[in-house]
């Protein structure tokens, strides 16, 4: 397969500029900096009983209790937490809340073509329920629906665009149109689509743990769960760190971190994704790049980026590098990786030459629980007792509330409209054991870095991956 170069080779800055760029950035996560969490809740110190009990902090946990209460205002929930709330990719990722439950309208076609037309709208109503809670209950949290922008870097990515919006998916933008909406002189087309948001990841953290306290929900943090307990009958038993909580019902939504059971253990690895912050933009770098629209952007590239607007005018630039680490490990010195942030860097750069001499603000990354379906999974478990959702791949922003209500549905013993959709009845197939799951993700890697190379033309192993219904996305 011949090799090419990307705009982001041929148009690359001069190092010296990326240097620049990174000279006084903050190794520290930009949300968390301008939303401070606040003092911790108290950690659990004895055994006690709960109705339902949600393990983790994160949006899927938080939207799961809150919407335990908002069901059932006499059910008494707990929610438990290892560290502190939101601390992993809740308030690390873009704040890119989508519609889409599937990863986009072509991974959802090729697995569940019957189901499509049923997951939009489930999706829509999903977000629509998003914005209503925050909206009906004052909670601040930057949320703004400004709608997308998806961009193609490369010619052979325009056609991409046009069938897109053949297949009435958005508004598509020939070059002239989509430079008079963001200044990049990378773009050659784009395609614009509505109902996509954007909020502030740290802020929605916050104001969601505050609506389940004033719903009544307890919340735990700093106790870790070491196990889950069972047995024929009888209440659920999780040993912890503080002592004993016993619950009628549990929701597990610790999604990247390994799996509380074992049968899902092998469905997620964890990816990191890195991101950069700029400092806030001039009014004079603003009109230079043109991007008034406030629109969410990404490109079309395999190791693709993403990018958008802060609420004080930075400009937030992720995505592209995805990295695994042998054995699926987490840990903090994995977000230390000073060669993505200079590409990073550069490709911001590239994108957008006007910013030369920018600062870069902030750096930080996080992990993400990947699955083979690359959209979050469900299940159900220990005699209807248990219930488990993970795998979101990056779109959990939004869909961590639609998860919330399938695992809600499934404890409570419902047959509803999402219990009986085949993207719930349905798990992913699981990543094989290692190390065989490390070579198979790096040689992934690599084939999609050569069709990206290749102008979007995918290898045998591509291909072999596509047949399954298997692979692996940034």
């Amino acid at each position: 397969m011949a090799r090419s170069h990307t705009v982001f080779e041929r148009q690359a800055p001069h190092p010296a500029a990326v240097t620049s760029s990174l000279a006084t950035a903050r190794d520290s996560c930009f949300w968390n900096d301008d939303a401070p969490l606040g003092d911790p809740r108290p950690a659990l110190r004895s055994d006690r009983h709960t109705e339902l009990a949600v393990v983790g902090g994160g949006f899927t946990g938080l939207w799961t209790a809150v919407r335990a209460k908002q069901r059932d205002p006499h059910r008494t929930v707990t929610l438990i937490e290892g560290g502190r709330l939101g601390w992993s990719a809740s308030s690390r990722n873009g704040g890119f809340c989508a519609a889409s439950l599937t990863h986009g309208e072509e991974n959802g076609r090729s697995r569940w073509p019957e189901e499509l037309a049923r997951l939009d709208r489930l999706g829509r109503d999903n977000l629509a329920g998003i914005a209503a809670t925050f909206a009906d209950h004052g909670l601040d949290t930057e949320f703004e629906q400004t709608g997308s922008l998806s961009v193609a870097v490369e010619p052979h990515q325009v056609e991409w665009l046009r069938a897109a919006a053949a297949a009435d998916e958005g508004t598509f933008l020939d070059e002239a149109a989509v430079r008079a909406e963001v200044a990049s002189p990378t773009y050659l087309a784009g395609l614009t689509a509505d109902g996509d948001a954007l909020l502030h990841p740290a802020k929605a953290v916050r104001a969601l743990a505050g609506l389940a306290e004033s719903l009544g929900v307890e919340i735990v943090e700093r106790t870790p769960v070491r196990s889950v307990e069972t047995g024929r009958t009888g209440p659920v038993r999780l040993q912890t760190s503080g002592g004993t909580l016993t619950a009628d019902r549990v929701a597990l939504a610790t999604n990247v971190f390994p799996a509380l059971l074992r049968r899902y253990r092998r469905h997620t690895v964890p990816v990191y994704d890195y991101v950069v912050v700029t400092e806030p933009l001039t009014a004079q770098q603003r009109d230079a790049i043109g991007w008034h629209s406030r629109r969410g952007i990404d490109d079309l590239a395999n190791q693709f980026h993403y990018y958008r607007l802060t609420g004080d005018g930075r400009i937030l630039f992720g995505g592209y590098d995805a990295v695994h680490h042998r054995g699926g490990r987490v840990a903090p010195s994995y977000e230390h990786r000073p060669e993505t942030y200079r590409r990073l860097t550069a490709h911001l750069l590239t994108t957008f030459p006007q910013l030369e001499g920018i600062r870069i603000a902030h750096r930080w990354a996080g992990p993400i629980d990947t699955c083979t379906r690359f959209c979050a999974f469900f299940g159900l478990a220990r005699a209807g007792r248990v219930a488990h959702a993970a795998g979101f791949t990056g779109l959990g922003v939004g869909a961590s509330r639609f998860a919330g209500d399938v695992m809600l549905d499934l404890l409570d013993g419902l047959d509803t409209e999402r219990t009986r959709l085949r993207m719930v009845r349905e798990a992913p197939l699981p990543f094989p054991p290692e190390p065989l799951a490390s070579i198979g993700i790096e040689l992934t890697r690599r084939s999609l870095d050569r069709a990206d190379h290749a102008e979007g033309r995918r290898d045998l192993w591509l291909r072999t991956l596509d047949r399954a219904g298997l692979g692996f996305d940034s």
